[in-house]
């Protein structure tokens, strides 16, 4: 059995330089009933926009801490300790930054082991150990509380959540053994695998109580003092906690190994099995429905270890350095003081895309948005789907009554283009064709003002071309959103030759004042996401005329490790925009892109695959395989064969596009691909993964990143 204590941690002491030290500041506390609680306060000096994090430094302290404080038990001096954050924040994790540079295997296990060390201090004080959980806590944060016997959580904490497994590891000081045998096995599963994998869903503070992952739950207004209280409550005995799945309650033999196994084949199913973390943590949590504490914290150790010198968890870190930092400073933005002020927003269009525009702007801008459309009747459409939408807000608290009525107040709806005529932005949500988005941006420039910014949404035309018969086309943006609009973080902004400053400027304060990540793009075909989608589609369609059944297309993709498979992806953004956008890249690049006519033919079906009720596809339907039996052929590929085309095709396509400067660097590809496409975090985007799988050395002889992104087990 592991002895923490006897193993030398020093190796850590130089691998922590340049740390942001979080600090354990004690305060003695005299409790109502004379009792004396020490509370460690954690505080990295900083201000909230930079959280606490723990890192070897940190701990040490603590540690240091916490064994002084322990020895002020023994002596009788407190009866008992309690730990909580600086303003906002108990602490976000680890330092990730820290644990990406990792240098060998032997610094990851100390790493893992340190955090065990520390944090199980908390459950062998002499005395009980409560957590104050008085903001964020992520992680290592979260252990933090779930290695104290007590603990608190503020009402009003911004979140609280075990994400390891988005980032391709595991919680691995002590969250995959205390979890499950603290709150049950299904609940554990949803907090440490489900929610990370749903774009890293968090839980407010009352989900966490309602877990039982709090023992209670106080308003912001005086959280310490009434944790303070309650503490002295739980010392006295004047308040009983009570846990409904405390361990000899948790029903163990028969409810966990069918979670577990329920578990693993939904995974399999929607996820495929390529991403290692889901399929470790849920290992752990198996393992951890028996054996001692000191078993479990030793499972951790080897599990975050081998996950920390690994590819998939390299990948990972670029991605979240991508996402973290790139994303919120887009290389090629001007300076926002070129901006101009945006005060009423235009919308052509009234349909679908056009009206999740306009609950958009109006919701995250709060200034007044025009729709129009060709008749009233499309009109009053689009208007009852944003007043529906701003009603289901409204009953799910998100907004109150007072700001569900503003929201409806902002939104107008005519076919009056003359009110236009005040109009600072102006964006079209129209049919995806060259003439029919000249004609409504020629109707338009007559009415708004000189320096109104115009932008297209167009998923794939040129926008320059689509500006050629504009009286002044340097105002032209492109602005193009992937859908569903409210959900998806990424908006391409695309600039032609004439596009000037002001009107670039202002595209990116819009992007961001809607809660969108904007990269910047050249005006080229498909510009970055569905220039390789089409290429990842087109790929798929080859293999299928050529006469491969269906479901060897779609399981040759499987270790892309991407979020759909192909036709998940077709079906998904519809038949007749994926054959529109072959078109197009087909037509741009004949000799890279493939199409198929017949593409067109399925596209007026009313459904061309059949799925399960995950909606994973089965199979054709019979109308479309009535369509394909004459059009395909009699030369399958093999699973390998498509895989590797793919592989080579992004590649190829990637480099073309670097050289022709379509981006500024990889990295904005990548951030296109993991915020547009939801490409995985543990393929880093494409170009690691490509690197790690040699299809850059195929293609262009070299890679990519230098030195490739790899886990330090590859290196």
């Amino acid at each position: 059995m592991t002895n923490y204590d006897e193993i030398d941690f020093s190796p850590l002491d130089a691998f922590a330089d340049g740390e942001v030290i979080t600090r354990s500041l004690v305060t003695d506390v005299r409790l109502p009933s004379g009792a004396v609680l020490a509370l460690i306060t954690l505080d990295n000096g900083r201000d909230h926009t930079r959280p606490n994090t723990l890192g070897p430094a940190t701990l040490k302290e603590l540690g240091e801490t916490l064994d002084a404080l322990s020895a002020r038990a023994a002596a009788g001096e407190i009866q008992a300790v309690a730990i909580t954050g600086k303003q906002y924040i108990l602490a976000a994790g680890a330092d990730l930054s820290d644990v990406s540079r990792v240098p060998s295997a032997e610094i990851a296990k100390l790493i893992a082991q340190r955090g065990h060390q520390v944090l199980g201090k908390l459950s062998s004080l002499g005395v009980p150990s409560f957590a104050f959980v008085n903001g964020l806590a992520l992680g290592g944060g979260l252990e933090i509380a779930l290695n104290s016997t007590y603990r608190t959580v503020d009402a009003s904490a911004a979140a609280i959540a075990l994400p390891e497994v988005f980032l391709g590891i595991i919680p691995g000081w002590g969250g995959a053994y205390l979890l499950p045998n603290l709150i049950g096995i299904e609940n554990a599963l949803e907090v440490v695998i489900s929610n990370p994998l749903k774009q890293n869903r968090v839980l407010k503070p009352q989900q966490a109580f309602d877990l039982g992952i709090m023992d209670a739950i106080f308003p912001a207004a005086n959280y310490l003092e009434d944790s303070l209280r309650w503490a002295d409550g739980v010392l006295t005995g004047a308040v009983k906690v009570e846990r409904k799945n405390e361990p000899g309650k948790i029903e163990r033999l028969t409810k966990w190994p069918i979670a577990i196994k329920m578990a693993r084949g939904m995974l399999e199913s929607r996820i495929g099995t390529v991403p290692r973390s889901p399929y470790v943590a849920l290992d752990l949590l198996d393992k951890a429905k028996g054996g001692t504490k000191a078993e479990g914290f030793a499972r951790e150790d080897d599990a975050l270890t081998d996950l920390i010198t690994g590819d998939q968890f390299a990948a990972s870190m670029y991605a979240f350095d991508l996402v973290q930092k790139r994303a919120k400073r887009p290389v090629g933005a001007p300076d926002k003081a070129l901006a101009k002020k945006v005060q009423k927003v235009g919308i052509i269009g009234a349909g679908l895309m056009a009206s999740q525009f306009a609950l958009l702007f109006v919701r995250k801008l709060q200034v007044p948005v025009l729709i129009t459309d060709l008749d009233q009747a499309r009109v009053d459409k689009g208007l009852a789907y944003i007043h529906e939408e701003i009603g289901k807000l409204e009953q799910k608290g998100r907004l109150d009554g007072d700001g569900a009525n503003r929201l409806r107040a902002l939104i107008h709806g005519t076919t009056d283009k003359s009110e236009y005529a005040d109009c600072d932005f102006v964006i079209e949500a129209v049919f995806e064709e060259v003439g029919v988005k000249q004609q409504v941006f020629g109707e338009i420039e007559k009415i708004v003002p000189a320096d109104t910014i115009l932008a297209t949404n167009t998923s794939s035309l040129s926008v320059e071309e689509i500006g050629e018969k504009l009286e002044h086309p340097e105002r032209l943006v492109g602005f193009h959103f992937f859908n569903p609009v409210a959900v998806m973080p990424l908006i391409e902004i695309v600039k032609t030759p004439t596009t000037n400053e002001a009107a670039l400027s202002t595209a990116f304060v819009v992007a961001k004042g809607l809660g969108k990540n904007a990269v910047l793009t050249a005006d080229a075909p498909g510009f970055v996401v569905n220039r390789l989608l089409a290429k990842v589609m087109g790929e798929a369609a080859r293999a299928v005329y050529e006469g491969t059944p269906l479901l060897t297309v779609e399981k040759a993709f499987g270790p892309l490790g991407l979020p759909m498979t192909p036709f998940q992806l077709i079906d998904l953004v519809g038949w007749k925009v994926a054959a529109h956008v072959q078109d197009t890249m087909a037509s741009a690049f004949p000799e890279r892109f493939y199409a198929n006519e017949n593409f067109h033919q399925l596209a007026e079906l009313p459904q061309v695959v059949d799925k399960d009720k995950n909606g994973k596809v089965t199979g054709w339907t019979k109308a479309a395989e009535k369509i394909l039996k004459p059009a395909v052929g009699t030369a399958p590929a093999g699973e390998d064969e498509i895989l590797r085309r793919v592989q080579d095709g992004l590649a190829q396509e990637i480099r073309i596009m670097l050289d022709e400067d379509v981006v500024p660097e990889v990295e904005d590809i990548d951030l296109c691909l993991i915020l547009g496409a939801g490409w995985p975090f543990i393929d880093g985007g494409a170009s690691p993964y490509l690197d790690r799988e040699g299809a850059s050395q195929r293609v262009f002889g070299g890679t990519f990143h230098e030195p490739p992104i790899r886990g330090i087990a590859s290196v």
